[in-house]
């Protein structure tokens, strides 16, 4: 009868070093046993789930279940945990769980997942899941909203066997609330970096600024200051959403996009202490009477440049509490400022992605700045080449013409249509072949002479547009870049002068 009461025991050590599994027979001739004896005690085993069993033609194979004790399993794990029963009530959750869902243990035991109406397990997408599972487990990623953000969770349900033989099932739900905010964020910012390399130099960036604030803030109160560092001066370009905008202006008195904030003397004194290094990083302002800890007034951020009485209106009517505030800086350079105001319970989420945007867009400012200096001065320049009386023509490295004044065009005739490269000149100025093979050939060995920097006159006879030959003296000078920049003098007349003059000589020897 003691060998009879201890047959389960031996049975699972046999069991334990054959992980392959054995048939009724092993097991039986192992032990010294009737194959009736191990038979009936391996069905008890595998009802208490202790065994598994598998078919493997006619034989069934019977090894150790592989499972982990559900207390450990319910305390070490950070994942969310219930056990629903086959009727889907609860009969077990972990501590993760009911911290993370805000329920108590005595108000879900027992009741159905449906009853208990909890958060994020008793949504319709987790239900579904719940009610289509059969023997295989089942992954599907869950979306959750709450008053303090957006979370989401991945949710495995898996089959379940207890105790007792009962079916049932477990839920695992893994918090993947950060992993897709950071991929959210790599492809917002992946977007906006090209939206920012693609956009129109005539489009309004800092209204693109603001308008992609509003699209990945909650209840966004945005605005946006350019800054003159000249005149040391903030304007306001723009102001999101629309509502917010016409609310302000009603409030004021007039549109706020384009108020000026001077901020000479104050900018750089007290209570300020403000530089261009200062804003780089985003910045927490918090207001009075909001937090009353503060000394900073919502009249003080906006330096007092808007009435009087109208303070206490704008910040109790969009529950101004504080300002998360961001300069447009790159290259220690201050181009603006981005405030995104919120309440006092309100947080600004994904600040880091935020940040990264802004200084996207500190760089696509500072290389629009870049641009229009560049514009400014080639426009310069050619008001200056234009305006001079010298011809002149500007010849970038690989040939082609630049520029060509119009003191050059009334000389020669042609334009920049006329002569795009410089091949196309030779051709034109020098139609005998001969003639341009040989100017050719002088043009290259003058500039592999005198290098960068020094001129090279060299005089040439060249055919105009309307025909006429001009001997003209040309200046060229190759620039630090490769690029020529050539004068032209018409000597015809100085060389007919000239012949004239030698003329009369060889006549007067002759005398």
């Amino acid at each position: 009868m003691q060998e009879e009461h201890d047959l389960p025991a031996r049975i699972l050590r046999a069991l334990r070093f054959r992980p392959k599994g054995m048939t009724i027979t092993e097991v039986a001739k192992q032990l010294g046993v009737t194959r009736n004896s191990v038979s009936k005690h391996l069905e008890i085993l595998q009802i208490a789930g202790k065994v598994d069993v598998r078919q493997i033609g006619n034989a069934k194979l019977y090894s150790l279940a592989q499972r982990v004790p559900i207390s450990a399993f319910l305390c070490f794990t950070k994942n969310l945990i219930l056990i629903l029963d086959a009727d889907q009530r609860i009969v077990q959750v972990n501590d993760q769980c009911l911290k993370h869902l805000r329920c108590s243990k005595e108000n879900l035991i027992g009741r159905t997942v449906r009853e208990a109406a909890l958060p994020v397990v008793s949504t319709p997408e987790a239900l579904a899941v719940i009610d289509e599972l059969e023997r295989e487990q089942v992954i599907a990623d869950i979306r959750y909203a709450r008053e303090d953000g957006e979370f989401f969770y991945q949710m495995q349900a898996i089959p379940t066997t207890f105790e007792d033989g009962d079916k049932g099932c477990t839920l695992v739900l893994e918090d993947i609330t950060e992993r897709k905010r950071y991929v959210r964020n790599m492809e917002f910012l992946a977007r906006t970096a090209m939206e920012l390399v693609d956009m129109p130099p005539e489009a309004d960036i800092y209204q693109y600024i603001a308008e992609t604030i509003v699209k990945v803030v909650p209840n966004p109160r945005c605005y946006v200051h350019s800054y003159d560092e000249a005149k040391q001066e903030f304007f306001i370009r723009a102001m999101t959403p629309d509502s917010i905008r016409n609310k302000v202006k009603e409030i004021i008195g007039e549109d706020p996009v384009g108020m000026v904030f001077p901020v000479r003397g104050v900018f750089y004194a007290a209570p300020f202490n403000e530089s261009s290094s200062t804003f780089f990083a985003m910045r927490e302002m918090h207001f009075r009477p909001y937090f009353e800890d503060e000394q900073l007034s919502f009249e003080d951020a906006c330096l007092h440049v808007f009435p009087e009485d109208t303070y206490e209106r704008l910040q109790q009517r969009f529950e101004v509490a504080k300002i998360y505030l961001t300069g447009l800086v790159w290259q220690e350079q201050l181009f603006g400022l981005v405030g995104i105001c919120m309440g006092p319970d309100e947080v600004l989420e994904d600040k880091h992605a935020i940040e990264s945007f802004l200084r996207q867009a500190s760089i696509a400012l500072a290389r629009r700045q870049t641009e229009e200096r560049l514009r400014r001065s080639e426009a310069r320049f050619r008001d200056l080449i234009d305006s001079s009386p010298v011809p002149s023509a500007v010849i970038e490295s690989g040939g082609r013409y630049a520029y060509i004044n119009r003191a050059f065009t009334d000389l020669f005739g042609y334009t920049l249509e006329d002569i795009p490269t410089g091949k196309d000149w030779f051709r034109l100025a020098f139609p005998d072949e001969t003639q341009r093979r040989e100017a050719i050939a002088v043009w290259k060995a003058d500039r592999e002479q005198a290098g960068p920097g020094r001129p090279r006159p060299r005089t040439f006879s060249v055919r105009c547009r309307d025909g006429e030959e001009k001997a003209i003296r040309f200046s060229p000078v190759e620039l630090s870049d490769g690029t020529e920049y050539v004068t032209y003098e018409d000597v015809t007349e100085e060389r007919r002068v000239y012949g004239t003059l030698l003329g009369e000589i060889a006549q007067l020897r002759k005398k």
